[in-house]
């Protein structure tokens, strides 16, 4: 009998990739916060609040929504959509910022810090600290928050304070440097990163609150479908949300999972965040990854368009996937998730995330090529509210994108 996939290791590592390296200082709160984690995570009175705030609060299970009218303009593959942009705060990110926050409760802690790059994640995060009546410190790159004003406003309204990042590129990699900074200074705080990335623990315990995901679309696919999917698409910055619809489907290898990251300005253009693609093996944050470096293996900056896959490195477990063959790596420029970005509103009247809609652009092109017995999933992974005063007041006027419906 084939032994089931079961990674990390007991060190955080996905074959060479995770791991822990940080100072002293972090490696005694880390080891305590993984000893918390693996035991409270397990009690039954934990899990049963956890599934009461998916349920009630967050409103799972999210549709999978059979995208009729996309399939038609595609000619191909029937596509399906996992409506993560219907969750409570708009994205897939409080799956994970309820489960780390009810875990920070019952550790004791009464503050979180958190970064965010398109500012979901941050929102996610003010929203259950102001549930759970705990501080909130959200660390955001300048950057970011000219784009993405919108969730800033959102996480002020909700109590939590917005920390501006100058440094680097004023970015998602510079709020996790900021936000890292202030936690190692203040121990008695919890740190809610919000994707699979990070020193060990985080990797396995973001996977293990998104896993939903997947859980949910396997059920559902197969009720409406009677078998599982032929693909599975979903775009990948640091991989939360991917990760967490691929994770229940790793063994079932018939399924093809894709993850689609940010080309940027061009795959063959210095302007991009293609860590899976064009990475070599490197540290960043604490975790070991497939990392942007120049000739002197120092990290290089990444971009795209979408705040929240504009990061140089990815998470431990893509890397790992993809290495032993059972993730396929697929790209998406500035340029074409613009234009998916406008497809699917006026196709389907849903208006995506623009990291979303790196993987409709993607999926779209996917079941073209594909005969109309085929299955694609997508993983709608946001809503695009936070993205429309970006995509028409800046992409559209640079990249002069013209749609055909």
């Amino acid at each position: 009998m084939k032994q089931k996939y079961n990674l990390p290791n007991k060190k955080g590592y996905f074959g060479e990739f995770g791991g822990r390296f940080v100072p002293p200082q972090l490696e005694k709160v880390l080891t305590e916060l993984e000893k918390s984690y693996l035991k409270i995570s397990a009690e039954p009175e934990f899990l049963k609040e956890l599934h009461f705030y998916y349920v009630n609060y967050a409103n799972r299970p999210s549709p999978l929504y059979f995208a009729k009218n996309l399939t038609k303009f595609c000619g191909g593959a029937k596509i399906y959509l996992k409506r993560e942009d219907l969750n409570h705060t708009g994205a897939h990110k409080i799956n994970n910022a309820i489960g780390q926050a009810l875990l920070a409760k019952r550790m004791g802690k009464t503050k979180l810090i958190a970064e965010t790059g398109a500012g979901q994640h941050g929102v996610a995060t003010a929203t259950v600290a102001a549930l759970l009546g705990m501080k909130c410190d959200i660390y955001m790159g300048a950057r970011d928050m000219v784009n993405q004003k919108i969730n800033v406003y959102k996480i002020k309204l909700l109590g939590a304070k917005v920390i501006k990042v100058t440094s680097g590129q004023g970015t998602l990699k510079d709020a996790v440097d900021e936000a890292l900074n202030a936690y190692a200074q203040d121990i008695g705080a919890f740190y809610l990163l919000g994707s699979a990335v990070g020193p060990h623990p985080y990797p396995m315990m973001v996977r293990n609150f998104q896993k939903i995901i997947g859980e949910e679309t396997k059920k559902q696919i197969k009720k409406i479908e009677k078998r599982l999917p032929d693909y599975l698409v979903a775009c990948i910055g640091g991989g939360s949300n991917a990760i967490g619809l691929f994770y229940d489907f790793i063994d079932d290898t018939s399924v093809k999972m894709i993850g689609v990251e940010p080309a940027g300005m061009g795959v063959k253009t210095e302007r991009h965040g293609l860590s899976l693609l064009k990475g070599k093996i490197g540290v960043i944050h604490g975790f070991k990854c497939l990392l942007l470096q120049d000739k002197n293996g120092q990290v290089k900056e990444s971009y795209s368009a979408a705040s929240g896959l504009d990061y140089p490195g990815v998470g431990p477990e893509h890397c790992y996937l993809k290495s032993i063959g059972r993730l396929q790596n697929e790209t998406a420029s500035d340029m074409e998730a613009t234009e998916a970005f406008q497809q699917l509103t006026r196709i389907e009247g849903i208006i995506p995330a623009l990291e979303s809609a790196h993987a409709i652009a993607y999926g779209m092109r996917l079941a073209r090529s594909l005969p109309k017995d085929k299955i694609v999933v997508i993983n709608l992974s946001g809503r695009g509210d936070k993205d429309v005063e970006n995509v028409y007041q800046n992409l559209l006027p640079r990249l002069n994108v013209k749609i055909s419906i």
